[in-house]
């Protein structure tokens, strides 16, 4: 699987009203940027953000074979969108993976869907099920690759032991550090599995929360990001970037502005001790 080092995310499509010409730019100025892989899932904007994409995609067909396209399916949501679903709910079904597959190909006017996330850990998950599933949509050359978001240690070592996972795509930034201490990354470098990040600016408290932990992590990298002539956007994830494991953050923004800052991250090799400064602001205490 290759993906590109950094991922465009659609997540909020559906709010910032483009017009199918406004998304098509904002689709092309990411690819021209190097984020040529976009991340979806079926429930975003309410089950609308794959056709929104997808009608970007019919309209300038040659973008497709210019990038990698990234969704999850097993969360079901309930409301207009979806009327047969009577419970908000986890469903990792043989069924109900497949017919998502099918409705992402179709709200995305594509063929193959490049990596397929399951989207949250689901109690009732029957690994061997999942398995058969995945490897019947690969042989139909509808999935090319798979993995997981938002799963323990545990979960992705299940799954993982029944068919190969390609990454887990978890929370992580200053302010979430979640992952690199309860053996996620480790697990993931172990495997050589690189992850995704979600939420690498924390959904913005970087620059507005209103915690003591927040207020911390700006002070200190208002100071490195001063010293080194980078904004808090490319420090942020140059930190995340430092990390062994080789994340792939995933950048959700519909300024085109917000991904140069990220690509200019790529050229960024924090020090360790501004990196563990980071660290320490966010624990509140330096390392034992």
């Amino acid at each position: 699987m290759k993906l590109s080092p950094l991922v465009a995310g659609a997540w909020r499509l559906a709010e910032w009203d483009f017009n199918v010409a406004q998304r098509v730019g904002w689709i092309e100025g990411n690819i021209e940027r190097g984020l040529t892989s976009f991340d979806h899932a079926d429930i975003y904007g309410g089950y609308q953000v794959e056709a929104l994409f997808g009608e970007a995609l019919a309209h300038s067909p040659g973008l497709r074979n210019r990038m990698q396209l990234v969704t999850k399916c097993g969360i079901k949501l309930t409301g207009p969108a979806r009327p047969a679903h009577e419970t908000h709910c986890y469903d990792t079904s043989a069924a109900h993976i497949t017919a998502s597959v099918e409705n992402s190909l179709r709200a995305l006017h594509t063929d193959r869907i490049d990596l397929l996330l399951i989207h949250r850990p689901d109690a009732l998950m029957d690994a061997d099920e999942v398995a058969t599933t995945f490897e019947r949509l690969k042989r139909d050359g509808k999935v090319l690759h798979f993995g997981v978001s938002n799963f323990t240690v545990q979960q992705y070592e299940l799954l993982n032991s029944r068919i190969r996972l390609e990454t887990n795509q978890v929370e992580c930034s200053p302010l979430q550090l979640a992952p690199i201490h309860d053996g996620t990354f480790d697990q993931a470098q172990r495997l050589r599995a690189r992850p995704m990040i979600w939420s690498p600016l924390a959904g913005g408290q970087l620059f507005n929360a209103d915690t003591e932990a927040a207020h911390r992590v700006r002070w200190v990298m208002g100071e490195i990001g001063a010293r080194l002539g980078l904004s808090t956007t490319t420090l942020a994830i140059a930190w995340l970037l430092r990390l062994p494991c080789q994340p792939i953050p995933v950048i959700g923004s519909r300024r085109l502005s917000a991904s140069d800052e990220a690509v200019a991250a790529l050229k960024v090799r924090l020090g360790a001790d501004d990196w563990y400064r980071i660290w320490a602001a966010s624990t509140g205490h330096e390392v034992p």
